[in-house]
């Protein structure tokens, strides 16, 4: 059986799709997540069928396979820019806040940005940042071709995305020996790792491959105030 992936699960859109059963067809519109209880909104495709579900009848979960392999695609090359960050010379950045929405999908959303701030320079990160340092003018210009380059290189090497559910200890190690403080200690988080790289939490959908991003382009870099925004799409 298929499973919706509900917002804010990794910073994505949730899937779309259907519950059905012979006796009627739900249209799944979208997803949301309170209080440990997944909420499916839409409609019935013949109206009044609602008023004849029992409890505990047996149903069958369609995703829409288009949008989820999108939506995996942007997550996945959101993760990897993280890594094609590091190797082009910026490793002194942060990853921050980073949303994998399709551009028009989400109003609230002007495109995918990807955080970074300066690990070196912040006094305080809490609901704000204290950041002096900022990157390069010349570096905001050439960047976004090294960016594209990299990540080009890596998706034609390929590598297999693993996803594990794992102690917190050893999530930790696979993420280089810490985790965010928004994760509790008495957890069993989940880890995103693509190829060889140090893993990440993460509670979005993922390709199955790196290959399987097919491709990366980077549209903008943006600096403001020490922190450095990379919108991205994939084509």
């Amino acid at each position: 059986m298929l499973l919706f992936s509900p917002p804010p699960w990794g910073g994505q859109p949730s899937d779309k799709g259907s519950i059905s059963n012979p006796q009627f067809n739900f249209i799944v519109e979208d997803v949301r997540s309170k209080d440990k209880i997944v909420y499916h909104y839409g409609h019935f495709e013949d109206s009044g069928k609602d008023e004849n579900i029992e409890k505990g009848a047996q149903v069958l979960l369609t995703v829409d396979e288009g949008r989820r392999k999108l939506n995996s695609r942007l997550h996945s090359a959101g993760h990897l820019l993280d890594i094609c960050v590091r190797n082009v010379g910026w490793d002194h950045l942060e990853p921050g806040k980073a949303y994998h929405f399709p551009d028009g999908r989400n109003p609230m959303i002007l495109r995918q940005k990807l955080y970074y701030i300066s690990s070196e320079d912040v006094q305080c990160f809490t609901s704000h940042l204290w950041n002096t340092k900022a990157v390069p003018q010349n570096e905001l210009q050439s960047k976004p071709k090294e960016l594209e380059l990299e990540a080009s290189k890596l998706i034609s090497k390929g590598g297999k995305v693993s996803v594990s559910i794992l102690p917190y200890d050893k999530a930790s190690e696979l993420c280089g020996g810490s985790l965010p403080d928004y994760i509790p200690k008495d957890s069993t988080p989940r880890i995103v790792q693509l190829g060889y790289s140090l893993g990440c939490p993460c509670g979005g959908t993922h390709v199955n491959d790196i290959s399987e991003i097919l491709n990366l382009k980077v549209s903008q870099i943006r600096t403001r105030k020490g922190v450095t925004k990379v919108s991205y799409n994939v084509e």
